[in-house]
């Protein structure tokens, strides 16, 4: 048996043979422990590796088996999930502490319970007592096929999965827990979240009894999920919780997903029962104002959000500067876009903003991404300099380039359909869209050149 001492980063799991300040590998400080490696010699002879248990098939031979889902009932979770969570898939769901990781995993659990399915809630970081105080919150009445158990040792969670044979495990959060006969490092260290993650890919994997698992991970100060990527790469479907402790907004987003798309987000709205499902994001993200009632500085448009369309209110408050510089703040898109448009209106439109302040915001706080919402910024803004308000039934659709041309947006006879659908009389869009209808149902679609044209069309015709 040879023995010899190595330095293991705990960030990235990187070895080295002699001590020092900061790892060679990831580059952080004191993150070098110790740790004994024990080997034993060999003999020598090449051993056989015995007969594979399975052949190759050919590709063309395999049948694809169907993907069973378990539909939870919370519309935006399962529409994020792909349609359900997959019977033997196993997920990873991060956010920074406090955005509702916990609680959203265990409102999930109450509705499975309700379907007649059996979840088993294992947490390494609380007591018993402190998840029936969230329960307590969230549900008028428990069910006894609700299980929890704490316990940051995963040989015996594993033992009560065995013995109580649950559709769906919960594991709050896997850098907690550890596998004391495997490694002895400490919990949360590359090793022990490694080992534990695929022991319960194990477990879902089981072609004799799939069962679903759902992580949480845990996140870094730099918004990343704790551990090694390897650990992404491992599960089938990545989710990540957006959103503040003060906000009441709460996005649930998919960066990876083996049963669906990767583009989905849904929408929660925190409050004291949990997180309630925003099954409509439109009538959530624009002020409902009574017919006739116009307000300055106010305007719409639509952005594509995984493989939905959402109507979105845009904000604008512009007011004399006393200063020699001006300010410029917004909350919805980069600053520099924002500057990038005030210096088109001025240019292009002759609205002068140099001794203006601007400040910009989106209904909800949603951050948006799209350029496609540049000539609704640039219409909130002029609305907001005339004082006067636009129709709330008008929704404005295109880029703007340098030379205040309007251009063309992705997907807009899907953006127009969300219009029509929710009542709106007219439309605003780029010019030459031949392949775009003029009237979808009671919306009125106007292609225009520039913003010159918009703003003629919109506050003096």
């Amino acid at each position: 048996m040879k023995v010899k001492n190595v330095f293991v980063c705990t960030n990235c799991g990187a070895e080295s043979y002699k001590w020092q300040g900061y790892c060679s590998n990831c580059g952080e400080w004191n993150t070098l422990e110790e740790r004994e490696i024990r080997k034993t010699a060999g003999s020598g002879k090449k051993e056989s590796a015995g007969k594979p248990q399975r052949k190759a098939q050919p590709l063309s031979k395999v049948k694809i088996n169907g993907t069973e889902r378990i539909v939870t009932g919370i519309k935006e979770f399962d529409r994020v999930m792909g349609g359900g969570i997959v019977k033997d898939s196993i997920s990873i769901i991060t956010a920074k502490p406090g955005a509702g990781k916990s609680t959203l995993l265990l409102q999930v659990a109450g509705e499975l319970v309700r379907k007649d399915f059996t979840v088993l809630y294992a947490s390494g970081e609380e007591s018993e007592s402190q998840i029936k105080g969230r329960a307590d919150r969230l549900f008028d009445k428990l069910d006894d096929k609700l299980l929890v158990y704490c316990d940051n040792n995963l040989n015996n969670v594993i033992e009560n999965v065995n013995e109580s044979d649950p559709d769906l495990i919960v594991l709050d959060s896997i850098q907690t827990f550890i596998m004391p006969d495997v490694s002895e490092s400490r919990a949360g260290s590359p090793t022990q979240t490694m080992e534990c993650a695929n022991a319960m890919l194990n477990l879902a994997k089981d072609q004799r009894r799939p069962r679903a698992v759902i992580m949480v991970g845990q996140m870094t100060k730099k918004d990343e999920m704790a551990g090694l990527r390897a650990l992404e790469h491992l599960v089938d479907t990545v989710l990540l919780i957006e959103g503040e402790d003060e906000e009441e907004l709460r996005g649930l987003s998919v960066t990876k997903n083996r049963f669906g798309s990767t583009w989905e987000r849904g929408f929660f709205s925190m409050g004291e029962k949990g997180l309630s499902s925003i099954d409509n994001p439109s009538e959530f993200f624009m002020t409902k104002r009574e017919e006739g009632d116009l307000v300055g500085g106010s305007a719409l448009t639509v952005i594509r959000d995984g493989s939905r369309s959402i109507i979105v209110e845009i904000e604008s408050l512009v007011s004399h500067s006393f200063t020699p510089y001006p300010s410029r703040i917004c909350e919805s898109i980069p600053k520099d876009q924002l500057n990038t448009l005030i210096s088109v209106l001025e240019q292009k439109a002759e609205i002068m903003l140099y001794d203006k302040n601007v400040v910009l915001k989106s209904t909800g706080g949603l951050k948006l991404k799209e350029q496609s919402v540049n000539l609704c910024v640039v219409m909130s803004i002029v609305s907001s300099v005339k004082n006067k308000g636009i129709p709330g039934n008008v929704a404005f659709l295109a880029d703007v380039g340098l030379t205040g041309e309007l251009k063309k947006v992705p997907s807009l006879e899907q953006r127009l359909r969300e219009l029509d659908r929710m009542g709106f009389k007219k439309a605003f869009v780029a010019k030459n869209n031949l392949q775009i209808k003029q009237k979808y149902g009671v919306l009125e679609v106007s292609q225009c050149k520039n913003i010159q044209e918009v703003i003629q069309k919109c506050f003096f015709l």
